[in-house]
């Protein structure tokens, strides 16, 4: 919240100011990329559309689940019909010909997806889904042996890291309960401290083989610090890769300047390419420099060999130069298509820079209002107040009325949010498309349906 008081004071604006949203909207320099999304209408996603007022039916929802499922970018529709187009013109020979050639659709979106991550070009490559890539890529770093074994996550991570890791653990015939370490949060707290989790990386030193935590925790949406507990779990020996499942187009990240050896993450909430749309991976470039196939692991698949070998018979696998090395089947152009369309969206809005900036301000802004704003008590923030530990993503401990009741009721009044039964509703201000207007109605909102 202090960066957002911050910024109020160098605007020269009043935080008690009626008009403090109009204010803030009309400074806001992203104000118009809203008008770059399709919005729902109250009366198609109102859990009883009786209860929405008759005025209220076409207006567009406040929607704030981009955490969840990204909006839909108007761009993605027409690049997908050239798509159609090309497919429809040219057949196989669209492999070659056309404006975005289906044999490379893959590696065009490399230099835009290294500017979300922080990475070069060579280090990221759209592929598969989440928890496939990080099967892929564990199967390749996770080396145990019988003294180094353990796999450190944090407790109640998403059911991806959980069972990929469990998994994992298993195919190499060792037990979970012996070998994945779970970081939980001390008595009474929700997040993790980042002493807490350098401690544990450190008393189990060198039995750690792979440390696979969070960028940002789904259920508390706490900003790890992942550069410096990277350098920790180096330092014991251990391979460090990151899901950034809520961190990528939500945060800034710089992964090939801290050092991380992996990450993983999908596409299709801050990305907004779509449900279930390709996920995508990053690997440092200090793991591909040298391709060794008598000493290389990874999983082997006809894509991730060099172009000069990939269609020939009898060919020695050769990887593709970085991260592209570790693709396995030739990825789905529609989805290829749909991410390069939201990612230009990223670049007409400046980049991830500027839109980690408006976050912190209107993410501050929220959570003014929350603690300042609302006529009940039954509300807590559990994610992290310090801005630099967090993203656009609020969660919010609510006691008075169920959490699934609240989601019914703030549906049928225009605002879709996200639910973590019993307690928990996730609010995530986007700021490619949330306004402090929407931010400011959400909390009048609130305050009508508890």
């Amino acid at each position: 919240m202090d960066k957002f008081l911050e910024y109020i004071k160098n605007k020269n604006l009043t935080i008690d100011d009626e008009k403090l949203a109009d204010k803030l909207d009309e400074l806001d320099e992203l104000s118009s990329m809203k008008n770059e999304f399709h919005f729902p209408a109250t009366k198609d996603v109102a859990s009883d559309a009786s209860k929405v007022k008759v005025e209220d039916l076409e207006k567009p929802v406040i929607y704030l689940t981009g955490n969840s499922l990204g909006l839909q970018p108007k761009e993605i529709e027409k690049q997908l019909s050239n798509y159609l187009n090309d497919w429809k013109k040219y057949g196989v020979e669209g492999h070659h010909h056309g404006e975005h050639p289906f044999l490379h659709i893959d590696e065009e979106i490399q230099e835009s997806l290294s500017k979300i991550v922080g990475s070069l070009p060579s280090e990221v490559c759209p592929m598969n889904s989440l928890s496939t890539n990080i099967h892929v890529l564990m199967a390749n770093f996770y080396k145990p042996t019988q003294t180094r074994h353990k796999i450190i996550i944090e407790y109640g991570a998403f059911p991806s890291d959980l069972y990929v890791t469990e998994s994992q653990i298993r195919h190499h015939k060792f037990n979970p309960e012996t070998s994945l370490i779970k970081i939980k949060p001390r008595d009474g707290e929700y997040t993790l401290r980042t002493d807490d989790i350098i401690k544990v990386i450190r008393e189990h030193g060198d039995s750690v083989s792979v440390v696979m935590l969070s960028g940002i925790q789904y259920f508390t949406g706490q900003f790890f610090e992942i550069e410096k507990i990277t350098k920790v779990g180096q330092e014991v020996g251990a391979i460090v890769g990151w899901d950034l499942a809520h961190a990528a187009g939500n945060v800034q990240l710089s992964l090939h300047d801290w050092n991380v050896d992996f990450a993983c993450w999908c596409s299709y909430k801050y990305l907004n390419s779509g449900p279930g749309c390709i996920a995508g991976v990053f690997v440092h470039n200090k793991h591909t420099q040298i391709f060794d196939l008598t000493n290389d692991s990874r999983l082997l698949g006809w894509f991730g060999n060099k172009l000069s070998n990939r269609f020939q018979k009898e060919k020695e696998f050769y990887a593709e130069d970085g991260a592209l090395g570790f693709r396995m089947s030739n990825p789905s152009v529609a989805d290829c298509t749909a991410l390069r369309a939201s990612l230009s969206v990223f670049e007409k809005a400046g980049g991830i820079k500027k839109l980690a900036e408006k976050s912190t301000v209107i993410t501050g802004y929220l959570e003014y209002l929350l603690t300042h704003k609302l006529k009940t008590t039954d509300v807590q923030i559990i994610t992290p107040s310090d801005s630099t530990q967090r993203g656009s993503q609020l969660s919010l401990l609510i006691k008075g009325i169920k959490a699934g009741e609240l989601k019914v009721n703030l549906s049928n009044a225009g605002v879709i949010c996200d639910v973590r039964d019993p307690d928990v509703i996730r609010v995530a201000p986007t700021p490619l498309y949330t306004s402090f207007n929407d931010v400011k109605n959400f909390i009048q909102k609130l305050n009508d349906n508890m």
